[in-house]
């Protein structure tokens, strides 16, 4: 979360400047005056809409324009192909670093958001307890009526470029304020970890580069900041000579359905076979202790094989078989994340990653020092759920007055336990900035319908990008479906100004805001270079190099998760739905699930031998219960989950949400204990311990496929990792 305190400063061209989101250091490097088509003293310009059909348009014959995605952080540079004003089909633009040209399903499946009939498309006010459809000036004004005094905040999910610009201009237009990002998919524990033993708190991973990797619950192919990006990486990485991926996590996730050795982990045992892992590299291996306090190398010291067996339980040969590969092959790489870092002990997971990095001599090979921009104010605000936590509390403690909602749902992700349901009407006044009716738009004062990511302008730097970071410019690919939606910009540069923000008065919308900012970043106000950025879909940005230095390699000893006849909730996010976001999509909905193939409901994950002692089959229902509550979900048998564990991806179960997305399934995260990570306050989403007990009779599942028979055919064969080399020409 961030804070802004009140500052005013006399209007000058530096204030003009950081209102486009120009650093000072920007301002030494792109310093130029600005375009006379924006301000207002050079007259007025008739702008035609860059939509408008053009005579080299041929009706049947699609035209292609780039964009960014804004289905998840991860911004994707997109192509869109647009015939007869409509945009018909998205692909990754193959100029773009970040996805090299490659699009995932919910990518893809941003048209059916952009086209969904479910859309918001009129103001609401709520009057005698009810939202009531209301015009845009009546909205605005109530807007204005209400936020002028009191303390504002902002809660948003990740966000970056000029849209971060301009929600901390109004914030300090307001007199200051908090910006709670919110984001239930994220890297916040592996970020700080990286910060402090590093001194970089992004450092570029080299997938590609690693002879062997070793993951601690971290699913980069799957749920991570930038999936489509990782899953390029890991192409390569399997190419002649072919990698080796073992993936240790208690539940079996995608990037561990691609592993070659997956080994299932008791909750919360990745740091305990790190630790193992190291011991045996030091003293088995003789690998240097050099760079490691006296605390730590006593820790490690102390982590045989019988006790990392203990605390993790895996047998002492999987252990043995790891350090062997990684003895053996130069460069590795070791990531944690996911359920590693989800538990009250997360830091400790990713700082054990940072110390085996340090230990195989991976840090500045297969872990680089990455690039930082020059223009702070443009980065990215990585969403995580510290913030969650800490926006319940301020709203339990009466700290804000008024809410501005994007781009999250905090009222669907946050825990029942955290009290944010009942502390959210402690918030005098609120007002959410949608696509669509949701459990937290339904709590709001006023609602005020955005336009669809295909319909609207912004610049975007994706949120896991340090080797080459670029501004990727957002453009409308067809005019507004809804004649009563606007744009995001638009809106906060309306607020903005309207609250008295310094700077901004030169522009009338979002689009003369954007190309002035855009002409400064490249020093030029020529037609031709704005319409080479709007061709290409980015701009390169200045950036300075960081540097990786081993500050401070240190851990604590791992602490026991689990408890007697009790078993841990994991929960995921999938490809698909995601945080929930896209629960209201039926092309996803329809998507099989990576490892279950279940389609349309939730399920629970539980180990044959679990399935067992509980007396359950797959299909049977299941009561889980927590501190927080019960939810009742069929059972999924099946080998790659821990018999320790439970696993219930999140992402259904919405109470609020559209025809197709509520009441389909269940909501792991409302049931989860209010408990946080010991070092970053991340909320723990993979450390509750639940009683589970049989429910109801067997209901057949919806699936696509069996996941573990081949019905007697031998379809998939082994062979040696060698002689895959030299049958592929490795040889």
């Amino acid at each position: 979360m961030t804070r802004r305190t009140k500052a005013r400063s006399t209007y000058d061209r530096r204030q003009f400047l950081k209102a486009l989101g120009i650093s000072t250091a920007g301002v030494a490097l792109a310093g130029c005056d600005l375009p006379s088509y924006v301000t207002l003293e050079e007259g007025e310009e008739t702008v035609n809409s860059y939509l408008a059909p053009d005579e080299y348009m041929i009706p049947g014959v699609g035209v292609w324009y780039a964009s960014t995605c804004l289905q998840c952080a991860a911004g994707c540079s997109v192509h869109g192909r647009v015939r007869e004003g409509r945009v018909l089909k998205l692909e990754g633009n193959a100029q773009a670093g970040i996805n090299s040209g490659r699009l995932c399903q919910m990518g893809q499946a941003a048209l059916q958001t952009h086209f969904n009939p479910d859309r918001l498309n009129q103001p609401m006010i709520r009057k005698d307890g009810k939202l009531q459809t209301a015009t845009w000036d009546e909205a605005l004004a109530l807007i204005a009526q209400k936020s002028g005094s009191g303390r504002g905040a902002w809660v948003s999910g990740s966000i970056s470029g000029h849209q971060r610009v301009l929600i901390e201009t109004h914030l300090d237009a307001l007199g200051g304020g908090s910006h709670y990002a919110i984001e239930a998919v994220n890297s916040k524990i592996w970020e700080s970890a990286c910060r402090d033993m590093l001194g970089d708190p992004n450092p570029t991973i080299n997938i590609a580069d690693a002879k062997v990797v070793v993951s601690l619950g971290a699913d980069f192919l799957g749920a991570s900041v930038s999936p489509v990006h990782f899953q390029t990486q890991y192409g390569k990485f399997r190419s002649v000579p072919r990698g080796t991926l073992i993936q240790v996590e208690p539940a079996m996730s995608m990037t561990g359905a691609n592993a070659d050795h997956w080994v299932g982990v008791s909750p919360g045992g990745e740091t305990a076979v790190a630790l193992g892992i190291a011991h045996q590299l030091i003293y088995t291996k003789g690998r240097s202790t050099n760079g490691l306090s006296p605390e730590l190398v006593a820790l490690i010291n102390s982590h045989d094989a019988a006790l990392v067996t203990a605390a993790s339980g895996v047998p002492a040969l999987k252990i043995t078989k790891i350090v062997e590969l990684l003895a053996e092959n130069s460069p590795s790489l070791i990531l944690a994340g996911g359920s590693a870092t989800a538990s009250t002990d997360g830091y400790q997971a990713a700082a054990s990653a940072l110390v085996l990095n340090h230990i195989l001599g991976n840090v500045g090979r297969t872990l680089k020092a990455g690039n930082g921009l020059a223009h702070a104010q443009l980065a990215p605000l990585g969403g995580g759920t510290g913030d969650l936590a800490q926006l319940a509390n301020d709203a339990k403690a009466g700290r804000i007055d008024t809410a501005f909602t994007w781009g999250t749902n905090p009222l669907f992700t946050a825990p029942t336990s955290l009290g944010l349901q009942e502390s959210w009407g402690n918030i005098g006044f609120k007002v959410a900035f949608a696509n669509f009716a949701d459990e937290t738009t339904a709590q709001a004062d006023v609602v005020l319908p955005m336009a669809s990511s295909l319909e609207d302008w912004g610049t975007h730097i994706a949120a896991y990008d340090s080797d080459k970071p670029a501004l990727l410019l957002q453009q409308p690919l067809m005019e507004p479906i809804f004649d009563n939606t606007r744009g995001f910009g638009d809106v906060v540069l309306g607020l903005a100004k309207a609250a008295g923000a310094a700077g901004l008065d030169d522009f009338d919308d979002y689009y003369g805001y954007l190309r002035a900012a855009i002409s400064a970043l490249m020093n030029s106000e020529l037609e031709t270079d704005w319409n080479a950025v709007l061709m290409k879909g980015q701009i390169d940005l200045p950036v300075y190099q960081r540097r990786l230095n081993a500050n401070h390699l240190s851990l604590t000893a791992p602490k026991s998760q689990g408890a007697a006849g009790k078993l841990t909730l994991i929960t995921p996010a999938r490809q698909g739905m995601w945080d929930g976001r896209h629960a209201n999509l039926t092309w996803l909905q329809e998507a099989p699930d990576q490892i279950s193939k279940v389609v349309w409901d939730s399920w629970a994950e539980v180990h044959p031998k679990t399935a067992a002692r509980l007396g359950v089959e797959d299909g049977d229902y299941l009561n889980i219960t927590s501190a927080g509550g019960t939810i009742t979900t069929r059972v999924f048998v099946y080998k790659g989950v821990h018999p320790d564990a439970i696993c219930v991806p999140m992402g259904r179960g919405h109470t609020d949400y559209g025809r197709w997305a509520t009441n389909n399934g269940v909501n792991p995260l409302s049931i989860l204990d209010a408990a946080f990570d010991a070092t970053t306050g991340e909320l723990a989403t993979s450390a509750t311990l639940v009683d589970v007990k049989k429910a109801g009779k067997n209901r057949q599942f919806a699936t696509l496929m069996e996941v573990d028979s081949q019905y007697g055919r031998k379809l998939v064969a082994t062979i040696p990792a060698k002689q895959q080399s030299k049958t592929e020409g490795g040889a």
